[in-house]
């Protein structure tokens, strides 16, 4: 596959993955709308960062050049 195919099927599943992940995210923080500030901070620190670590393998490989 060449590289600008690569980066386009990657920036497909990019915004394909980010979309279900921001639903999960909102669903579940639904959730948590009483919950107290303490239970609801790491819920949201957690969720802000984690969803670049399961594309860390997408971007490597939208990345190679042969």
């Amino acid at each position: 596959m060449s590289y600008g195919a690569r980066r386009a099927v990657g920036a497909v599943v990019i915004l394909a993955y980010l979309t279900a992940y921001v639903i999960v995210a909102v669903a579940v923080g639904s959730h948590l709308a009483g919950a107290p500030w303490f239970v609801q901070l790491p819920f949201y620190a957690i969720a802000g960062v984690c969803w670049a670590l399961p594309l860390k393998p997408l971007f490597s490989w939208m990345g190679r050049r042969s």
